[in-house]
This record gives structure tokens, sequence and C-alpha cells, in this order.
């Protein structure tokens, strides 16, 4: 066994990744604080190759020196736009046809393990702040809201983890269709 050079990874350029079919899937980070996580969030959305990050409220935005440490230069890749009031976007969002889900524990959330993803659905993940998830002014915008189970004495996971999670659980649904 022996690891992978770059060059045998096949993967795409910026320019043919920026043609490439993306899966319907948006992203939208609600006021996340850590530069970092949002690179990271970025890394995974180019690598699960999705639609796009909308960023929102006191999100860092690109050009971040700390973005771009865990980006790995994604933020040139995956199309991304800033967003002071995310009320606002969701609202536009769902009137355009998009299903939206807040990752978010709520009184009402599905366990991502009984959550089903249908490729025909426009899908707009948000994740909310590191602190205090997503913001209680949109959960009413919500579709649904969907939880990773936890098995230890954390209340919750660190948000690009989650992310990671979330993102390919649904991926791996929507790409098996």
């Amino acid at each position: 066994m022996r690891k992978l050079r770059l060059h045998e990874l096949g993967r795409l350029s910026i320019d043919e990744y920026h043609e490439a079919a993306k899966l319907p899937v948006t992203v939208v980070l609600d006021n996340i604080r850590s530069a970092h996580n949002v690179g990271s969030i970025f890394r995974t959305v180019d690598g699960l190759g999705l639609e796009q990050v909308y960023l929102c409220g006191i999100t860092p935005v690109p050009p971040h020196k700390e973005i771009h440490k865990t980006a790995i230069g994604a933020t040139n890749a995956v199309s991304w736009e800033y967003h002071e009031d995310i009320a606002q976007l969701i609202v536009r969002l769902k009137e355009s046809g998009h299903k939206i889900i807040g990752i978010e524990q709520t009184d009402e959330s599905t366990s991502l393990a009984e959550t089903i993803f249908v490729l025909e659905d426009e899908l707009v993940i948000i994740l909310g702040n590191e602190v205090d998830g997503i913001s209680t002014s949109i959960l009413p915008l919500l579709d649904s809201a969907v939880e990773i189970p936890q098995y230890g004495t954390k209340h919750s996971f660190n948000v690009a983890v989650c992310a990671g999670m979330a993102l390919w659980e649904i991926t791996k649904q929507l790409r098996t269709v």
C-alpha cells in the first residue's frame, strides 16, 4: 500500500469545477464566529460538489487569512455570497422553491439517520453559530430541523464537524438515487 500523489487523484481544476454539475444543495452559514470553521466548510462543500455557500451576519468572508488556512483554495472554486440579513435570504430562497433544513436541536428535530433527502428538492442546509446555533428568528422559516445523535457529554458537535457529517449523509443519499 502507498499513498497516492496529488496528480494521481484526478481532481478537477478550478475552471473544470466551475463547469461541472453540482448537487442542488446550498449551505447557509448563520453567524459563524470562527474563520477556521468557515474555511473547513468551504472545503467540505468543494469536496462534495455542492452548489454554493451563503455567509450571513457576523460570518467572516473571503479573502481572510484564517479562512484560507483551512479552505486551502476552496473559496476560489465554490460559489459564495454574503448576506447580512439571513431572514431575508431564507424568505427569498423559500419563495423560489427551496426546501429549508436547519441542522439544529429543536423540539421537532428528526435524527439525521432517519431523515430522507430527495434529489428533486433544492435543499438549503443552515448551520448556526458555534454557541447559539441557528438564529431563533428563522426557526419558523424552516421546513424541517435535523439533528445528529450524540452519545457523550457535550451538547453539540463543532459546526465544521457537524457540516461534514450532515453534508456527507445528504450527498450519499442524493448520489445513490
